[in-house]
């Protein structure tokens, strides 16, 4: 099974991976793009700039597309993140993101979970750096999966997790089938 996990900074989309890879046998997350690229070398701006975000979005895509990741895959991101933050600085979407590798990315997903912000985030999480950006992301995000204006997502289920935090492994252990032990 390959999922994704989409969502802003600080919404706890690595907790939840790894929670996931310990109740979905022979299962392993696959870091995010910004950890990845950074043990290659690739030195980051701080804020990140677009630059930035799109060599995130391109490594993104070449995880989610990579042979190795072909099953028992749970991805700490998506290219849909970059696209976000991307919006969320002011660049289209559209024009960052070539469409036949974006689906390639997404084709062999069996559910995207997206992590918004929520009241219970905001309370129950360390609190977020960039807080103006992170909300800024969170709406480009939400647009972005309901809108898919690539129609690169558009069959793949989605799971919003807006509820409880200690309810999230709950409710995506039962959208993949798999009971909670």
């Amino acid at each position: 099974m390959r999922v994704g996990i989409s969502g802003a900074h600080g919404t706890g989309k690595t907790t939840l991976a790894e929670a996931l890879c310990e109740h979905l046998p022979g299962h392993v997350a696959v870091d995010e793009p910004y950890y990845l690229l950074e043990e290659e070398g690739y030195e980051f701006g701080f804020p990140p700039s677009l630059e930035d975000y799109r060599a995130m979005f391109a490594r993104s895509v070449q995880s989610m597309t990579s042979p190795l990741s072909a099953a028992g895959v749970v991805f700490d991101r998506t290219p849909l993140d970059y696209l976000a933050y991307m919006a969320a600085i002011g660049a289209d979407p559209s024009g960052e993101a070539g469409t036949a590798g974006l689906r390639a990315a997404f084709a062999g997903l069996d559910l995207l979970i997206v992590t918004p912000v929520t009241a219970e985030t905001e309370r129950a999480l360390p609190a977020a750096e960039m807080r103006v950006l992170r909300s800024r992301v969170n709406d480009a995000l939400l647009d972005l999966v309901y809108d898919d204006p690539l129609s690169a997502w558009e069959s793949i289920p989605v799971l919003e997790l807006s509820g409880s935090l200690d309810g999230r492994l709950g409710a995506v252990l039962a959208a993949l089938g798999h009971a909670v032990s």
